[in-house]
């Protein structure tokens, strides 16, 4: 048991690192804990079980903290694993799953973890569900639990839904939620055009989105849980959320009621609003920087799509980025800012990769290395981004800004039109 503390704790104190308030991203060689995963001899629920014996192996492998081992060992679940064999492969921790299912249809998977190298068992949970459906956020759950156990850095943000909007036909697209593997998906608004969807609070009970199914564009808040809805405001043109504070009281609307689109500031308490810009021609997609402070944003003021910065209630505009002459799909946390900007195209066509800056510094950190890369999101705690990556198909992507690493996740036979996290 020392031996894996002492592991993990070496893995935390060399990766982590913070510099002028910008992520420093490395690529560290460590040995991290070698964790293999199997369903007991004597469970029934086999067919579940196995799909959440693969999302548990794709968790681990996303959260860079344990290296899966490819075992054949199996073992009833009341019963200690094969010690000997387990150590003799190099195995450090042993997960063994089961499953039960209740009258009233609840799924509970039921999970034992082993430390192999002091023969002990050393954190057993179980994890219910009514919907067996979800069953890949039992899944989830018992990673965080896992990684929590060794107080890893946290991958809490496993457990979120993402909320994003589908392409059905021309002229239509619904919006559904899902788990950052897509392994799980639910349709919560269908019909008509509906787009930009953005969660409105930390909870993830409600969305806004943008309704074409009225006179006007329409921006809309929608509980998912209850089906309430309240229209929040229309106008013409464009029309679009582009992001909620941490507390949920102020919202950035994109919106032309006059022409081009600007950006408002949008206070939820008194359903007032204020416009930040007022450049004749196109701003969009603003982001709170700076405790609220101060927002980033898109803007064609120098003839093509780039990055700038305004304090709120200062009318100065700073140009941010000085990298290419097409940036666009910027997203902030904190002080940290990505956007995604349009490189030279290759003979593998057109290429939108994604870029880390900071507002606090001059550096440029290049995220991914080629095809189609947009909307990207930082997770609550700032330290992984979730983007739309699209190359026929489109996936969700992952990428872990303290591994340098990143991982992909397609819903086949749709095409995803904006993300959020």
């Amino acid at each position: 048991m020392k031996k894996i503390f002492l592991l993990i704790s070496i893995f935390i104190s060399s990766v982590f690192a913070e510099v002028d308030g910008h992520l420093d991203i490395v690529k560290k060689g460590m040995v991290l804990p070698k964790i293999g995963i199997s369903i007991a001899s004597d469970s029934l629920e086999r067919d579940t079980l196995s799909k959440i014996k693969k999302a548990l192996t794709d968790d681990f492998n996303v959260s860079g903290h344990f290296e899966v081992a490819n075992i054949s060992s199996v073992s009833a679940y009341d019963s200690l694993p094969d010690i000997l064999g387990l150590s003799n492969q190099g195995v450090n921790l042993f997960v063994n799953l089961s499953a039960k299912k209740d009258t009233n249809g609840n799924y509970t998977l039921m999970t034992k973890l082993y430390d192999i190298n002091s023969r002990a068992l050393v954190l057993e949970k179980n994890y219910t569900t009514s919907l067996e459906e979800r069953f890949v956020f039992l899944a989830h759950k018992a990673a965080i639990s896992i990684n929590d156990h060794f107080k890893a850095p946290s991958i809490s943000w496993m457990d979120r839904f993402v909320v994003f909007s589908v392409y059905e036909a021309s002229g239509k697209a619904d919006i559904m939620i899902g788990d950052y593997t897509l392994t799980y998906k639910k349709r919560v608004v269908s019909g008509g055009l509906n787009i930009f969807p953005k969660w409105a609070d930390k909870e993830q009970k409600t969305i806004y989105y943008t309704s074409y199914n009225y006179k006007k564009p329409t921006l809309v808040k929608l509980n998912i849980y209850n089906r309430s809805k309240d229209v929040i405001m229309d106008s013409d043109g464009m029309l679009a959320c582009s992001d909620v504070n941490a507390d949920g009281t102020k919202l950035l609307i994109t919106a032309s009621p006059t022409g081009q689109p600007d950006i408002f500031l949008y206070d939820t308490r008194t359903r007032a609003k204020k416009q930040i810009t007022t450049y004749s021609g196109i701003d969009v997609g603003g982001q709170f920087v700076e405790n609220d402070s101060k927002i980033v944003f898109v803007s064609d003021r120098l003839g093509n799509p780039n990055i700038f910065a305004q304090t709120i209630g200062s009318s100065g505009v700073e140009r941010l980025v000085f990298h290419s002459n097409n940036n666009s799909s910027v997203t902030s946390s904190g002080n940290n800012v990505i956007f995604s900007s349009k490189d030279a195209s290759n003979e593998l066509g057109k290429s939108f990769n994604l870029y880390l800056i900071s507002t606090k510094s001059d550096s440029l950190k290049r995220l991914t290395s080629s095809g189609i890369n947009q909307f990207p999101k930082f997770s609550t705690d700032g330290q992984s981004v979730l983007f739309l990556k699209t190359d026929g198909t489109s996936s969700i992507g992952i990428i872990r800004l303290e591994h340098n690493k990143s991982f992909l996740f397609p819903l086949t036979g749709k095409r995803i039109q904006s993300i959020d996290w």
